[in-house]
């Protein structure tokens, strides 16, 4: 499916470029206007991040969150500065159809994989972004991609699968904001060798024919941000073709 992305700092629509707070470009828009028009254009799913919450968890934004996922006419995954289990109930109770975790995820895997067992695969998203370095090798950055590592996906995803880990939001960290295409080909390596995971490609989508090149790739969701803040296509535009090619 296609997912609607909205990024927000102290209220505000905003993207950041590669996931730095030093390049972000700010939108007029209302987040509760944005909701309600991706919810008339025909999506399921709103993916919201709270990245005031994920750079720093005294401004978690809870109080818009819970607006926004009151009484909403979509779905709604949520997720941005998740660092302890409260944090995970209070998204939850108010409202969160699903809760992504990143920074967490990696750094305290024990810890996460037992959310997991206990709220079940439905409820998490696990947000395992990757900086592909010189090697090849999928690294994993946390702390909003502040601080890099030499986490591999591959040893970071064994445990989630066995713990009931369903969903997983992968963003190639090189591509986020860039508008210049999707990693293809690293979303159709990780769902041929993880095939029971539901694969959300995240990431560089700035035309119709980026989307197309994703069907058959094996993603189940497609995130989309700054192309649709930025009229590149309508989300209308979008579902359809994903739907249709």
């Amino acid at each position: 499916m296609i997912i609607p992305a909205i990024d927000l700092i102290d209220g505000t629509v905003v993207r950041l470029y590669q996931g730095r707070y030093d390049n972000s470009t700010q939108y007029d828009f209302s987040p509760l206007g944005l909701r309600n028009q991706y919810a008339q254009a025909g999506a399921d799913w709103l993916h919201i991040v709270d990245l005031s919450g994920a750079k720093d968890a005294t401004k978690r934004q809870l109080t818009l969150l819970t607006e926004l996922m009151t009484a909403s006419p979509l779905h709604i995954q949520v997720g941005g500065g998740v660092r302890s289990e409260q944090d995970l109930i209070d998204l939850l109770d108010a409202g969160a159809g699903r809760v992504v975790i990143g920074s967490l995820a990696i750094r305290q895997r024990e810890l996460v994989q037992g959310w997991v067992r206990k709220y079940g695969g439905e409820q998490i998203v696990l947000a395992l972004d990757v900086a592909i370095n010189d090697k090849g090798e999928k690294t994993l950055p946390s702390h909003g991609w502040i601080e890099q590592s030499d986490i591999t996906l591959e040893q970071v995803l064994d445990g989630y699968i066995a713990a009931g880990a369903k969903h997983v939001l992968c963003t190639d960290i090189s591509k986020d904001g860039t508008l210049s295409g999707s990693n293809v080909t690293l979303y159709k390596e990780l769902a041929s060798k993880y095939p029971q995971i539901h694969w959300q490609a995240s990431g560089g989508i700035g035309k119709l024919d980026d989307i197309r090149a994703l069907i058959g790739s094996g993603v189940a969701g497609v995130i989309l941000g700054r192309s649709l803040l930025e009229g590149k296509f309508s989300l209308e535009e979008a579902i359809a073709c994903w739907q249709n090619g």
